[in-house]
C-alpha cells in the first residue's frame, strides 16, 4: 500500500517507575486503512495507545498526524487534532441520557442555552452512521452493555475525526453486531479514514485489517500485511517463541460421576431474567453455559451466587438443600464468582494487589479472625509466583497492571477461598493469546484437582475447548446439552442459534 501515511510513531519510550512499558516502539497508520495493534496484555498496546491520545506524555520519540508534528497534552487536544478514542470499558455517564453521553461536552447552544432539539437531531445522526435504532432519550444505563458500547462509538464519530482508534469495541457485541460494527469500519476506511483496531479475538484481525502491527514487552515486533501472515506465525510472533496447532488442544475431561454433584439446581428462575433451568455439577467437572448475547447465561450465574435473587427453584451444595440469599451465602458454602464486568464489579482500582487478592478471603473469615500481613504477604508471592502475575510487587495499584495481569488477581482472590465450585463469566474477555493459554491450563488443573467449573464464554471454540459438556441457553431458557463426541463447534452454534438440535 502506498498511501501516504496519516500517523506516523517514531522512536516512542515510556517508563513507569520499576517498569519500561515502551521502547523505542514506531507504529504507522495510512489513511484508508484499517491497522490491527496486537500484543499480549502488557506488551503496551494500552500505554501506546495512551500517549497518542493525550493521556500520557512520551518520555521519548516523536507523533506526527498528516506529516505535522503533534504533542497532545489532554485527549481534548487529541480530539481536536482529529483523533477520536472508545476505550476497551465504556466509559460514559449512565445516568444520563444516550443524547446527552455523545454530545457531552460538546453540545450545540447560544449565549449559554442549550439546543436540546439540535444534539438530540446529532445524537440520532451520529447513531444513524452506525446503522444503530436507539431511542436518544433513554437513559443510558438502561440499556444493555452491547448497546452502550454502540453509543460510545456513535459519540466517537461525532466529530471530525481523521483517526479512529477502537480499542477492544467487539468485546460486548454479538456475532451480527460485530458484523454490523465491521460494516461501519470498511465504509470509514473507503471515505479515507484510518482506523487504529486493537483487539484479542485472531478471526475479527483476520476479517477486517488490512494491516497490523505487534507489540512484545514493550517493544516492536513488526509491522505485517494481514494477508501475508499466518494465524501460528502471528501468535508466535506475540508469544515470542514457535507454536503449533498441539498448543491449543482440548484440556477438557469427563469426570468419573459420583453420586452427589457437589452444586445442583433445579427450577432455578427469576422473572424477566431467566426461566427454570435444572443443572448439576461434579467434583472435577468443567461444564460450560453457551448461548449468545442475551441468551440468560450471565443471569443463571448471578442466581446461582446469590448476586440476584431467585423466585423460584432449589439448590443444593454437595446433597444437601442450602439457601443463598447473597454473595456472602454463597462463598461461605465454597462457592466462588469471577464476574465479566471486570472493572465493575472485580478490581478495587485504587487498592493494591495484594489488598484485592485477600479481600475474598478475609471477608469469608470474618473481622475476628483477621489475615496477618504476614500471611497476606505469604499468599499473594505464592499465587503471583503461581498464576505468572506480572506485577512490581504486591503493593503496586491493581489499575497498573494490564487487564490479563487483573484478571489473574482476581482468579487468585478466589482461589484463596480454597472453594468447591467456582464460576467463570468471561474469564478471558479482553486478554491476550499467551494469558488465554494460562488461564485455560489453570482451568484444566482446577479440575484435575477436583473443584467443579462453571465455565461461560462467548468463544464457541474456547467453549469447545475447555468443556466436558455444555448447557445450551436460548432466549432466556435452556434448550438443550451437549456431550462427548456430539460436542463440536458446529454442532453448539446451531443448538445456539436453534437452526437445529444437536446429537450427543
Amino acid at each position: 500500500m502506498n498511501t501516504p501515511a496519516l500517523l506516523e510513531l517514531r522512536g516512542i519510550g515510556k517508563k513507569f517507575p520499576g517498569v519500561v512499558a515502551l521502547a523505542g516502539v514506531d507504529f504507522t497508520v495510512r489513511a484508508g486503512e484499517i491497522h490491527a495493534l496486537l500484543g499480549e496484555n502488557g506488551a503496551g498496546k494500552s500505554t501506546l495507545i495512551k500517549v497518542l491520545t493525550g493521556v500520557y506524555s512520551a518520555d521519548a520519540g516523536e507523533l506526527r498526524l498528516a506529516g505535522r508534528v503533534i504533542r497532545p497534552a489532554a485527549p481534548k487536544d487529541a480530539e481536536r487534532l482529529g483523533i477520536s478514542t472508545v476505550y476497551q470499558e465504556v466509559n460514559l455517564v449512565p445516568s444520563l441520557s444516550v443524547a446527552e453521553n455523545i454530545t457531552l461536552g460538546r453540545q450545540p447552544g447560544r449565549l449559554g442555552f442549550l439546543n436540546w432539539r439540535a444534539f438530540r437531531r446529532r445524537a440520532a445522526a451520529a447513531l444513524a452512521r452506525l446503522e444503530v435504532k436507539c431511542d436518544v432519550d433513554a437513559e443510558l444505563g438502561s440499556l444493555s452493555v452491547a448497546m452502550q458500547q454502540m453509543v460510545a462509538i456513535a459519540r466517537a464519530l461525532d466529530t471530525s475525526a481523521r483517526l479512529l482508534v477502537l480499542d477492544e469495541p467487539t468485546a460486548s457485541l454479538d456475532e451480527k453486531e460485530v458484523a454490523e460494527l465491521f460494516g461501519i469500519m470498511r465504509k470509514l476506511r473507503a471515505e479515507g479514514m484510518g482506523i487504529v483496531f486493537v483487539t484479542h479475538f485472531l478471526d475479527q484481525v483476520y476479517a477486517v485489517s488490512d494491516r497490523l502491527t505487534v507489540l512484545r514487552n514493550g517493544q516492536l515486533v513488526g509491522e505485517y500485511a494481514t494477508a501475508d501472515l499466518s494465524r501460528l506465525a502471528l501468535v508466535g510472533k506475540m508469544l515470542g517463541r514457535e507454536v503449533s496447532a498441539a498448543d491449543f488442544t482440548s484440556h477438557a475431561a469427563a469426570p468419573a460421576v459420583t453420586t452427589q454433584p457437589v452444586l445442583a439446581a433445579r427450577g432455578l428462575s427469576r422473572r424477566g431474567a431467566i426461566a427454570p433451568v435444572d443443572l448439576a455439577l461434579q467434583p472435577g467437572e468443567v461444564v460450560g453455559l453457551g448461548g449468545l448475547l442475551g441468551s440468560g447465561r450471565t443471569e443463571t450465574a448471578r442466581l446461582l451466587f446469590g448476586i440476584d435473587v431467585r423466585d423460584a427453584g432449589e439448590i443444593s451444595v454437595k446433597g444437601a438443600p442450602v439457601r443463598i440469599t447473597s454473595p456472602r451465602d454463597a462463598v461461605r458454602l465454597g462457592l466462588a464468582f469471577c464476574s465479566e464486568d471486570r472493572k465493575g464489579e472485580g478490581i478495587l482500582p485504587n487498592l493494591s494487589v495484594r489488598e484485592n487478592l485477600i479481600f475474598a478471603l478475609q471477608g469469608k473469615r470474618g473481622v475476628l479472625r483477621a489475615l496477618s500481613r504476614g500471611e497476606q504477604e505469604q499468599l499473594c508471592e505464592h499465587y503471583i509466583k503461581a498464576l505468572r502475575i506480572k506485577t512490581a510487587d504486591a503493593e503496586t495499584p491493581i489499575k497498573n497492571l494490564s487487564g490479563g495481569n487483573q484478571q489473574k488477581v482476581l482468579l487468585a482472590r478466589w482461589l484463596a477461598t480454597q472453594p468447591a465450585v467456582i464460576i467463570l463469566d468471561e474469564p478471558t474477555r479482553g486478554i491476550d493469546i499467551g494469558a488465554k493459554q494460562e488461564i485455560e491450563q489453570l482451568i484444566a488443573k482446577l479440575r484435575s484437582d477436583g473443584l467443579a467449573v462453571l465455565f461461560i464464554s462467548s468463544e464457541i471454540d474456547e467453549v469447545v475447548r475447555n468443556c466436558s459438556r455444555v448447557l445450551v441457553l436460548r432466549e432466556r431458557r435452556l434448550t438443550g446439552e451437549i456431550a462427548g463426541a456430539g460436542l463440536n463447534s458446529e454442532n453448539l452454534m446451531h443448538l445456539m442459534a436453534g437452526t437445529h438440535e444437536a446429537q450427543s
